[in-house]
């Protein structure tokens, strides 16, 4: 009897999973997308639409937020180990490296995942589905966001980005998915900031698919990345996240591809605000756009309106539901609607655990490039050394932006006191004079919190019905912005305070708080997250040269997202580092660096130019005069530039077997790490770059030894523009192979390609 009983108990659980597909793990996940799908009321697709998707509950179908972000850590969401900015990995060259910070990155993602499920509620910030990485073109070095780029070059970006995505998403034959990466901003985005709603990116097709879209085409075709992301902007007049040409064309036709799509936030408003797109009349209208365009998921609230939508005539709810199925077959893939994970045997302790922070710590090492020295470096361990300048004790600052919260961050001040416990650190000024300094909105009822205590806070809370911790936070902002200007230089007194000292290690540059993204900063030199200009602001410059006129051996630890011209700079200091935002290690791996624990290995993944003057106009996306593809002057430090603690001797290459073979000779007298670069050059096909970058390698040479590099010469290596096929096409045709140790300064092979 009980025998029976069971039998007919499996068959009617057989018989209920037969009329229920959605739950059948049997089955393929898009047939139990489509399934689900079809039970789906008009109202729960659309909620289900938006980045925080609503539960249904009579399905079984739990709340899951689609955002969550991991540009170089998992951000916003409690303590996580914090990477260099992505513009700092990008110099390390380093694709194997990236791959292993951003396993790093996804094993914290899953443990806190599981936190998050064990506790009964997965927030915002809380999924495993990462809006990053950034691979918009940095093409102008005035961009606020181009720090969360991989830099100018699209060939650098895509590989990069590739090994961002590969690290994030976890093996390709694993039975679920560790998590999702999102290629954005797609495309033709890279400021300015402060238009990106209104703005209209007119480029040329050669434009369009030789820089803006190769990186984006790697990740989709060779990565797989899971999710795309549209930029706010408009392409040829249409948003992108309407854009047939861009999404349905491009993307899903000629790429093939099947992941999601996900608006920017907030984007869909811009079709029909006033004053920005002005797309579409309504926002019922701007909904039934983006979604027949095939944008899945919005972040947003303009999905709300997708019942209006289809009542009205806009939209095919055929079109929704094809959306749907994606995002569905995308969930049944994560293992979220089963509740499978193959990751929660990760501890907790992971988390800036000891192997995590070495990481961060090595690829910050890495990222470092040394662009002048005039033999002061690495330092002497007994060397009379003091800090000054208003980055040498800032946490904050080197988080950068997008970033995790810390348990713990080294800044340079905490990594010299380690070697000199009595170390003098003089501010010394501010990151801009402090007669820059914002005064406090009196409109602004926060304002008026400043310097109270908590008993006056909570009345303040009161009395405007918001929380005291809104409050705390914006005291806090304010009051960080406000030692950003300070303290008023006075270059007698930081003389006295540095009486007997021979060498000031100065840490200057700008901060993430003045550079970014869309940020309320209108000052000389910066604007809404972007810059005006490129220099340094002139109290950090004057500073520096009183120091240098005082006879002080200056040497200038730069923090930036982005290139500063240091024409004066050359000459007051004697030794230039460029540290980008280095993460929660950087302090470790700046002094590294100085002092010669570690030879500086990095490379710049953008050019630095002397001034804006060598600029085109920040608005106009032809590549003419950008980057160093399209750019005809001379930069002050060109893309692929760093300096080593040796030297490095490039003999005459060879090709043999379709392998270019690079013999490279370490002529110091310390091992070193060389980044050799190959970039192709082709003469006969006018208006295209001077040269590109095709091929990179890290290798470590002892001194006095010579390595041979072999970089193999394959199609990809020769994609060239061909007007009769209006993309990027593996041209036959005679080719120049350059290779050297930045794009300067190169030796040349000629090559015949035929396919």
């Amino acid at each position: 009897m009980k025998r029976l009983t069971l039998i007919l108990a499996l068959c009617a659980a057989t018989l209920s999973l037969s009329a229920q597909p959605y739950k059948d793990r049997s089955l393929p996940p898009e047939e139990r997308a489509k399934d689900l799908v079809s039970r789906l009321t008009l109202e729960e697709k659309a909620s289900l639409s938006m980045h925080p998707s609503a539960p249904v509950e009579a399905l079984g179908v739990k709340a899951y937020n689609w955002w969550s972000e991991a540009l170089h850590g998992v951000a916003r969401n409690g303590a996580a180990t914090v990477f260099p900015q992505p513009i700092g990995m990008a110099a390390s060259f380093d694709e194997p490296l990236l791959y292993e910070v951003f396993t790093a990155v996804s094993d914290e993602a899953r443990v806190k995942y599981r936190i998050a499920k064990e506790s009964g509620h997965i927030g915002q910030y809380q999924g495993v589905t990462f809006w990053t990485p950034n691979i918009n073109i940095f093409r102008d070095p005035r961009w606020g966001r181009g720090m969360e780029t991989y830099g100018e070059d699209p060939y650098l970006t895509g590989q990069l980005g590739m090994a961002v995505v590969r690290g994030l998403q976890g093996p390709s034959d694993s039975p679920v998915l560790k998590a999702h990466a999102c290629a954005k901003h797609y495309a033709v985005h890279s400021g300015p900031e402060w238009n990106r709603h209104s703005y209209d990116a007119e480029v040329s097709e050669r434009d369009l698919r030789e820089t803006y879209l190769p990186a984006f085409k790697d990740l989709v075709t060779k990565a797989k990345v899971q999710e795309v992301m549209t930029a706010y902007n408009r392409f040829r007049g249409e948003p992108c996240g309407a854009s047939d040409y861009l999404i349905n064309t491009i993307l899903r036709g000629e790429w093939g591809y099947q992941g999601l799509i996900t608006s920017d936030c907030w984007a869909v408003e811009d079709f029909y605000v006033q004053g920005r797109h002005g797309y579409s009349p309504d926002v019922a209208s701007a909904a039934a756009a983006a979604v027949h365009a095939g944008v899945d998921t919005e972040c947003g609230q303009a999905y709300r309106h997708i019942p209006e939508a289809v009542e009205r005539g806009l939209l095919d709810e055929k079109d929704l539901d094809r959306n749907l199925v994606r995002l569905f077959t995308a969930r049944y893939q994560l293992g979220e609607m089963d509740d499978i994970s193959l990751w929660d045997n990760l501890p907790a302790s992971i988390i800036e655990g000891p192997e995590h922070l070495a990481l961060s710590r090595k690829m910050a090492q890495e990222s470092m490039v040394l662009l002048q020295n005039k033999g002061i470096l690495p330092l002497a361990p007994d060397v009379r050394v003091a800090l000054v300048g208003p980055n040498g004790d800032d946490r904050e600052m080197q988080w950068g932006n997008y970033n995790p919260v810390p348990g713990r961050t080294v800044t340079l001040l905490d990594a010299l006191k380690e070697r000199f416990p009595d170390i003098k650190y003089v501010r010394g000024c501010g990151i801009v004079g402090a007669e820059f300094a914002p005064k406090p909105d009196p409109n602004n009822p926060l304002s008026q919190a400043l310097g109270k205590s908590r008993e006056e806070l909570e009345a303040i809370a009161r009395q405007y019905a918001i929380g005291v911790q809104d409050i705390l936070n914006y005291v806090r902002r304010q009051e960080r912005m406000r030692t950003s200007f300070l303290p008023e230089l006075d270059i007698q007194a930081v003389l006295k305070e540095l009486e007997g000292m021979d060498v000031v290690i100065f840490a200057g540059g700008i901060s993430p708080r003045f550079e970014g993204e869309e940020m309320p900063v209108n000052l000389p030199g910066f604007k809404g997250g972007d810059r005006t200009d490129i220099q340094l602001p002139q109290v950090q410059r004057d500073l520096m040269k009183a120091l240098h006129d005082a006879g002080k051996k200056v040497i200038l630890v730069n923090f930036s997202g982005c290139a500063i011209g240091l024409v004066p700079e050359t000459e007051s200091c004697d030794a230039i580092l460029q540290a980008w935002y280095p993460g929660e290690e950087g302090g470790l791996a700046i002094t590294d660096v100085l002092f010669g624990d570690v030879a500086p290995s990095g490379k710049l993944p953008v050019t630095f130019y002397r001034s804006v003057d060598d600029l085109p106009d920040f608005e106009n996306y032809d590549m003419k005069g950008h980057t160093y593809r399209y750019f005809e002057g001379k930069p002050l430090y060109p893309f692929g530039y760093g300096l080593s603690y040796t030297t490095f001797r490039y003999k005459r290459a060879k090709v043999k077997n379709n392998t270019l073979i690079i013999p490279v000779k370490n002529t110091g007298k310390r091992e070193a790490t060389e980044v050799v670069q190959v970039y192709v050059r082709r003469k006969d096909v006018p208006n295209g770059p001077s040269k590109t970058l095709r091929a990179f390698r890290r290798v470590t040479i002892p001194a006095g030894k010579t390595v041979k590099v072999c970089i193999p010469l394959e199609d990809e290596t020769f994609l060239w523009w061909s007007e009769e096929k209006q993309d990027m096409v593996p041209l036959p045709g005679k080719y120049e192979l350059l290779y050297g140790g930045n794009s300067d300064q190169v030796r040349s092979k000629g090559f015949r390609f035929k396919k």
